[in-house]
């Protein structure tokens, strides 16, 4: 894999050859999505397990392992118990779980790496239960707060979309200095302050609709969780030079693998659940 640091700066106007893909692809999945957290409970756990899934299979193939044969099915079972547990309203239980399930995950591993699998990746195998654990246990935590709940969640997905859209067009229009260069080779300042800058119009606007209240701390809370979105992102990027893939699979046109696109929602869900640790029970984050 060529060093990233050596890549050139995008160049404004390039690069728009996967726009119809990713288009199509977002029309699909996002109101979708948007459904599932507006019907509640069944549908939203529906989507929730069939996420996790898709993930979890994703991430022990990475790690070059089935998830039908231990050690690469203890990270589905860890994050589909954990999140049982979750969604039965035991969130003490549910951490402690996931938190097992990643030792136990880690321990298994190592003790086939060291009996007949040298090369087995045990630490990083057992960290995909937590790197999904975690951001799924707080996307149901966060339904769990009935109508502030739905609209938390809602405000929570525009807001993730916005930042990935606005990074997107902007990065692609106006190109610049790379972000990160020695992890991506492709995002750049400008894409950043697009995605931020759009964030933050999605948020204010979606919180007249939701929830009214101060646009200013709508604007607020929207650029915690853009910022989030865009760490998540990089995060992900650094994921896949460490496996040295370009996508983490093929499942979706125009993105790649659900992790692909998914991986702002995992970092930003942590930090909304935060932002409504500190607010209360039952407030929307903009409140």
């Amino acid at each position: 894999m060529a060093d990233a640091a050596a890549a050139p700066a995008p160049k404004p106007g390039k690069n728009w050859r996967d726009l119809r893909k990713r288009a199509l692809s977002a029309l699909v999945l996002g109101p979708a999505a948007l459904l599932c957290v507006w019907l509640g409970a069944n549908a939203y756990t529906l989507l929730l397990a069939l996420g996790a899934g898709i993930l979890t299979w994703e991430w022990v193939h990475l790690c070059g392992l089935r998830t039908a044969r231990l050690p690469g099915a203890g990270v589905p079972v860890a994050v589909f118990l954990a999140g049982a547990l979750a969604v039965a309203e035991f969130p003490v239980a549910a951490w402690l779980f996931l938190i097992g399930g990643f030792l136990l995950t880690w321990a298994w591993a190592e003790r086939l790496r060291g009996r007949d699998r040298p090369q087995q990746p045990a630490l990083r195998l057992a960290l995909g239960v937590l790197y999904i654990g975690i951001g799924f246990l707080c996307l149901i935590e966060l339904r769990h707060e009935n109508e502030a709940g739905r609209a938390n969640l809602l405000f929570l997905l525009l807001v993730v979309w916005a930042s990935d859209i606005g990074a997107y067009i902007a990065g692609r229009a106006l190109g610049g200095p790379l972000l990160w260069p020695q992890v991506s080779p492709a995002k750049t300042w400008s894409g950043a302050l697009g995605g931020l800058l759009l964030a933050m119009g999605v948020g204010s606007f979606a919180a007249l609709q939701l929830a009214p209240g101060n646009p200013w701390r709508a604007a607020a809370a929207a650029a915690v969780l853009a910022v989030a979105t865009q760490a998540g992102d990089l995060l992900e990027s650094a994921i896949k030079r460490h496996f040295k893939v370009k996508d983490t699979s093929s499942l979706i046109p125009g993105h790649g693998g659900l992790l692909d696109r998914l991986d702002g929602l995992l970092a930003a869900a942590p930090a909304a659940m935060i932002l409504a640790l500190l607010i209360g029970y039952g407030g929307a984050l903009w409140r």
